[in-house]
């Protein structure tokens, strides 16, 4: 599992919205996906998406959330389920360059980790 956070100078859906195109057009699923609009400027969204990794033998899931609920945007994603084994959790970096790929795809936005 691999998790990533870091803040953005866009809104949480321009975030997602960049994210979605980098991320199905690299090959991932996109499984869900919601936004909601909470009024007073603030938006929480999620995405979820999955893509399977040859060198892991396996699915791997990602998760994507964005929102400004502390008068700022942050991006946290979370990747996970790219292991091969009940007893060996070892994916060869699946997990780590699947998380990764958001930092990638928001790389123009990104003010802080």
């Amino acid at each position: 599992m691999s998790k990533i956070a870091f803040k953005v100078n866009i809104t949480p859906a321009e975030a997602l919205e960049q994210v979605k195109k980098y991320q199905t057009g690299a090959g991932s699923e996109l499984i869900h996906e919601e936004l909601y609009d909470l009024g007073e400027g603030k938006a929480i969204g999620t995405l979820v998406f999955q893509k399977y990794y040859f060198r892991a033998g396996n699915r791997a899931a990602l998760v994507v959330l964005a929102d400004n609920l502390k008068g700022y945007s942050e991006v946290r994603t979370i990747a996970t389920g790219s292991s091969q084994g009940v007893f060996i959790n070892f994916d060869w970096g699946a997990a780590d360059d699947y998380a990764a790929s958001v930092r990638k795809a928001l790389a123009a936005h990104i003010i802080e980790d």
